[in-house]
């Protein structure tokens, strides 16, 4: 945007691993067309914790092959889903549905698919007793000859080594798994890969000039604050790089002197200090005159019209109406180049069309001229403030047609949408130009400052329009870091 705007230790305990394997024949009708039927299913609860537990669940195709499965089951004691992996799950009530996804649809005769999930039980946690695949129940016999023969050995009673446990996925894990992946990951407080285990940002010291890297404590944990306190002991220090955990090398830098470029200043490492699974870390704190930024058309960032989205956690409490704390797609020109060449988050107290109704702040969509709280200028009826101290922002767009914003309590609760539906007038197709912005507005800051104030503690792009299933999962995985 112009800077001319108006102005979750887990503490988990591995269990005995209950398990369940439904062995006997069935009839009905599966998606996919065929002469016969059967299935079997193994339900482990792999882990519990107060008020919780991990599942894995394997379904076995018995009959002939299947292109597509659904698999459904109830709880008979209150349990919820939480979060799920290598599956797109939906409950309603005590009914949960779990599919495939895109990698996982075929199941060959005998073949087996694994998914997982992490709910949330107050007291007992009785294994289901009944699954039903593609609207038939699982007995572990056929209704008539398969034309492969079924296996004679037992069904596997652990997911392969492939499946990811519940305590490795992080958010880029979820979005890859939804067929949407990662093209830039940025984080001063932890990993968002299960697996990675390297740098998050580097701080620079004032008394001599010394840089540090900063990285995770292990893989896919949190910030080795520590590491940073003893590097800036008695002196201040600001953060000079964030990186990306992607492949891709879409790190972020200051733009100021010293950095990429620019008129402003980099974040002191220090303002703000967080726990995250129980664990000391900083955030980068803006409080206006700093803004992080990369070129990243040729390393995977989308541009024109191809669809992206992405997510951030930000805070409530720290915020103004100063243009633009943004994270997302911005112009590699760093000049509002028109309408459609920004596709990123903003949270502000911003009303940037007027008529808006409370004070904020918002989850919007900073499209460049102008700050879109849904489909037009006019105020979209639909919007919410979030004041929780973090808050989950998340947006998507196809890129030609249609958008959504969504926002959350960062430490409970499901996404709330905001908005879902099309593009404003003059935005269709959008024409992003690929670079990431973090802290600032598009045309920010060659020669002048940034006006915004605002917290960020995590985040990623992605190439893709993500499904609402791994919007919410993610979610989930937000509230499972435990912020605090």
């Amino acid at each position: 945007m112009p800077l001319t705007s108006r102005s979750r230790r887990r503490w988990a305990s591995i269990v005995a691993a209950a398990a369940l394997t439904l062995t006997a024949g069935l009839t009905g009708t599966q998606l996919a067309s065929a002469a016969a039927a059967g299935c079997s299913v193994t339900y482990t609860v792999s882990s519990s914790w107060p008020g919780g537990f991990g599942a894995n669940v394997t379904v076995t195709n018995l009959g002939d092959p299947v292109s597509n499965w659904r698999l459904t089951w109830t709880f008979t004691a209150g349990q919820t889903v939480t979060q799920y992996w290598n599956t797109a799950l939906t409950q309603t009530g005590a009914a949960v549905t779990a599919a495939n996804v895109s990698y996982n649809g075929a199941i060959p005769t005998g073949g087996s698919t694994t998914f997982g999930f992490n709910g949330a039980a107050t007291g007992s946690n009785p294994i289901p007793t009944s699954f039903a695949l593609n609207g038939t129940t699982c007995t572990g016999g056929v209704s008539t000859p398969p034309t492969t023969a079924p296996p004679t050995s037992t069904p596997p009673t652990t997911p392969p080594p492939t499946t990811p446990p519940p305590t490795t996925n992080g958010p880029c894990d979820i979005y890859a798994a939804g067929g949407t992946p990662c093209v830039a990951a940025h984080s001063t407080t932890r990993a968002l890969f299960g697996a990675y285990s390297g740098r998050l940002y580097q701080v620079r010291r004032s008394s001599d000039n010394a840089t540090r890297d900063i990285a995770t404590v292990s893989a896919g944990g949190p910030a080795n604050a520590a590491a940073q306190d003893s590097f800036c002991a008695n002196t201040t220090c600001v953060i000079t790089w964030i990186y990306d955990q992607t492949t891709r090398g879409n790190n972020l830098g200051y733009q100021g002197s010293g950095g990429i470029g620019g008129a402003v200043q980099p974040a002191v490492a220090n303002r703000e200090s967080v726990t995250v699974g129980g664990a000391k870390a900083y955030s980068l704190f803006i409080p206006g005159n700093s803004s992080y930024w990369r070129d990243g058309r040729a390393t995977g960032i989308p541009t024109g019209s191809a669809p992206e989205g992405m997510y951030m956690v930000t805070s409530g409490t720290h915020v103004n109406s100063g243009c633009c704390f943004d994270y997302g797609n911005s112009e590699t020109t760093r000049r509002a180049d028109g309408a459609g060449a920004m596709d990123a988050i903003n949270f502000s107290t911003s009303c940037w069309f007027g008529g808006c109704s409370g004070n904020g702040p918002w989850v919007q969509a900073d499209l460049e001229w102008g700050l879109y709280p849904g489909g037009s200028q006019s105020w979209n009826p639909n919007q919410r403030a979030f004041t929780s101290k973090f808050v989950t922002a998340t947006l998507k767009n196809n890129g030609t047609s249609r958008f959504a914003i969504k926002g959350s309590n960062a430490q409970s609760g499901s996404l709330y949408t905001l908005y879902d539906g099309s593009l404003p007038r003059g935005y269709s197709p959008m024409k992003k130009q690929g670079a990431i912005i973090l802290g600032s507005g598009g045309d920010c800051c060659i020669d002048n400052r940034n006006q915004s104030v605002g917290t960020f503690y995590e985040g990623a792009m992605v190439a893709g329009y993500p499904s609402d299933a791994t919007e919410n999962a993610v979610q989930a995985n937000v509230v499972a870091a435990g912020y605090r």
